[in-house]
Formats: C-alpha cells, sequence, structure tokens
C-alpha cells in the first residue's frame, strides 16, 4: 500500500482492519438486518413512539438518542451527494409500507434494500449501538461532574500550582 503520509496509511490499514472484522463476525453470525439505513430509522422510529410515552428528562434523552439514531442515514445521503433531509424523509414514509426500505446510493431514491441485497451484519450493528450508547453515557457522566459549582478555594493560586507541581514529581 502506498499513501501521502503514515497516517493515511495507518488509517487505510485499520478501515481493511475492521471491514475483515465485520466480515469475520458475519460468517460466525448469520444473522443480518437491511442495510441502507433501515435499521437506524426504524429504531428512531421507535424511540420517538416511547419518548412520547414517557414524562420528565427521560424523554428528552431518548428523542436525543432518536435523533443521533437519524445522523447515520443522514450521513449515508450527504456522503452519496443527495439532498438527505429529503431522502430520510422519504425512507421514513417508506418504512410504513415497506419494512425493507434503504437509501439507495446509486439512484439517489429509497429503494427495496432486499432486492439490492444490502444487508449488515446483525452482530456489527449491535455493538456499534452499545459501544456509542456506552460512550454517551461516559460523557453524561463527565457533564455532570464538570457543571457542578465550584468549591470554594482557600489556597491561593500560587500555592495550589505548587501543590500540583509537587504531585507531578513525585509521581
Amino acid at each position: 500500500m502506498r499513501g501521502s503520509s503514515q497516517h493515511i496509511l495507518d488509517e487505510a490499514e485499520r478501515s481493511l482492519h475492521d471491514a475483515l472484522c465485520v466480515l469475520v463476525q458475519t460468517v460466525k453470525n448469520k444473522q443480518v438486518i437491511y442495510g441502507g439505513g433501515n435499521a437506524e430509522i426504524q429504531m428512531a422510529i421507535e424511540c420517538e413512539k416511547l419518548a412520547k410515552s414517557i414524562k420528565g428528562k427521560e424523554a428528552i434523552a431518548i428523542e436525543a438518542y432518536a435523533r443521533a439514531l437519524r445522523t447515520l442515514p443522514i450521513t449515508i445521503a450527504e456522503n452519496a451527494g443527495f439532498d438527505a433531509n429529503e431522502l430520510v424523509h422519504d425512507l421514513e414514509i417508506e418504512l410504513q409500507t415497506k419494512a425493507d426500505s434503504g437509501i439507495n446510493i446509486e439512484t439517489g431514491l429509497v429503494d427495496s434494500m432486499e432486492k439490492l441485497q444490502i444487508t449488515e451484519c446483525l452482530r456489527s450493528k449491535e455493538q456499534a449501538l452499545i459501544s456509542a450508547s456506552e460512550a454517551a453515557e461516559m460523557i453524561m457522566r463527565v457533564d455532570d461532574i464538570i457543571t457542578c459549582a465550584p468549591r470554594p478555594r482557600e489556597q491561593p493560586r500560587l500555592h495550589w500550582l505548587m501543590s500540583l507541581f509537587v504531585f507531578i514529581l513525585i509521581n
């Protein structure tokens, strides 16, 4: 492989490794789901339904999760050079009658993923959702820590800075 920099080569190697891992998982676990943004939009629709039945902050979090799920089909459409908002909206409408609908990047239309044989490994999709959810949870925990009111400081700033240097030197 050749590239303009080592970073490009490393990124290409990582992408190839990820693709091979997905292929291995698909061979091991033959369960697949429709691609083209189908699963993400269906999950987003179900999350929005759930959010309407729940009160309080939890509903807001579930709605945010639904918006996050929509970013994958939007990215697919944008990367293919199509009007993402229109295409994703068409996909939502189409999914009401055809469960196998997804984004066809060849034509820029919503099409049957079954007919096009566009599928994704269920296990990889599950793992991606679990990892993304865990990352979001960790970020929320950090935000809770950061947004707490600061403690009153009795030490002058210089003394605090010296304490930090001593701590670094000891470790």
